[in-house]
């Protein structure tokens, strides 16, 4: 069986974090899995067994998601999205797969709406249309006009046969974040979280004890970085902090580095044994993006949130505010982040133990290669 994937991650690289977990868990079942990414490359992420197919890239300009930028930083032009889109079609043609879906959109990536548009189209028009599913995470951007829902819904009973919800209903169900229409409920099919295999155990003592700091590039992570940095220098706690700064950003990691001892901070490139660190680590600082967020929970480590927030984004406000319900998380709005109330938040985690999740709730990978194959055998039978 030969599926197709199209993500684009315009901010962090949550979304094709995800597509690629689940690639990877239909490619263990023996389908052949193409993913098209539309974002920057992540060359720190794992692409498994999956082929990765490069679009020419695009960014968002910070939390603007309707304006889009190509490598050089400037506007993409028309060229752009025209080069991106017959690549789209050209690899839907070419591979005829039996499954296709689309991350986060309709539910989002408005902006990409033309080049999906017309994959779904062509999709559509295949000798054998593939079995067509949207894929979202368990919290969505609202929606910003009431018109977007009606489109919402008619792109849902034009192309679609389903939407996989990535979130256990009984801890976060999507109608917390976005409005259901009696339409739309009945193509929903919640798989439970998709998180990758568990890290290798290892006899590895890096990270042991330590503060451990991820947060995102650019403008998203410095003010995080920075607290962080200013709280280790201030010594009101005894642990060494390790921060784990974007690559593409080497020089706010050498101002980080000056700003306390090596023996109180040590500034790192994000490294692909983040989950290993986490589960040695006595507390996590970071953002509250999906991926993030079940990474802490998954390691059990104690987790103070401190949520993105620019521009109109609330969906990791609502996440970490249900997420610190639980003890041993705790959340900490951005306006309020100081080394003082850093340390505060900390102390009130630290050395706390975080409710498992149930296996079931974090099976969502593998949940959902069941679903996609029990509605393709309902859909060919």
């Amino acid at each position: 069986m030969k599926l197709l994937i199209a993500v684009t991650h315009l901010l962090g690289t949550g979304h094709l974090s995800r597509a690629l977990a689940l690639a990877e868990a239909f490619s263990a079942r023996g389908w052949r899995v193409d993913v098209a990414s539309g974002g920057r490359p992540a060359p720190h992420l794992e692409t498994g067994n999956a082929t990765l197919h490069q679009l020419p890239p695009l960014a968002s300009d910070g939390a603007d998601f309707a304006t889009l930028l190509g490598t050089d930083g400037r506007p993409a032009d028309a060229g752009l999205f025209a080069a991106r889109q017959a690549m789209l079609t050209g690899l839907l043609d070419s591979r005829q797969p039996d499954v296709l879906i689309t991350e986060l959109f309709p539910f989002g990536r408005r902006a990409l709406a033309t080049e999906f548009d017309a994959l779904l189209e062509r999709a559509r028009g295949l000798p054998q249309p593939p079995l067509t599913l949207a894929s979202v995470r368990d919290i969505l951007a609202p929606p910003s006009k009431p018109k977007r829902v009606a489109e919402t819904e008619q792109r849902l009973l034009r192309f679609y046969d389903g939407v996989l919800v990535h979130s256990d209903p009984a801890l976060i169900p999507l109608e917390d974040s976005w409005p259901l229409t009696p339409a739309m409920k009945p193509l929903l099919r919640y798989t439970g979280f998709v998180v990758p295999p568990p890290p290798v155990p290892d006899d590895g003592t890096d990270g042991q004890g330590e503060i451990l700091v991820t947060a995102g590039g650019g403008p998203v992570g410095r003010p995080v970085f920075e607290a962080a940095a200013l709280c280790a220098a201030s010594a009101a706690l005894p642990q060494r902090w390790r921060l784990l700064v974007a690559k593409g950003d080497a020089a706010l990691a050498d101002r980080l580095r000056v700003l306390a001892p090596p023996d109180r901070l040590l500034v790192e490139p994000v490294r692909p044994d983040f989950r290993a660190l986490l589960g040695r680590a006595a507390a996590s600082l970071g953002r509250c993006g999906y991926n993030t967020a079940l990474d802490c929970l998954t390691a059990g480590v104690p987790s103070v949130f401190c949520p993105f927030e620019d521009g109109k984004e609330v969906e990791q406000t609502i996440r970490a505010t249900i997420l610190a319900r639980q003890p041993g998380i705790a959340t900490l709005r951005e306006a309020d982040l100081t080394p003082d109330s850093l340390a505060k938040a900390l102390q009130s985690v630290l050395g706390a133990r975080i409710p498992p999740l149930s296996p079931n709730a974090l099976a969502g990978a593998t949940r959902s290669v069941e679903i996609v194959e029990a509605l393709l055998t309902e859909k060919t039978s």
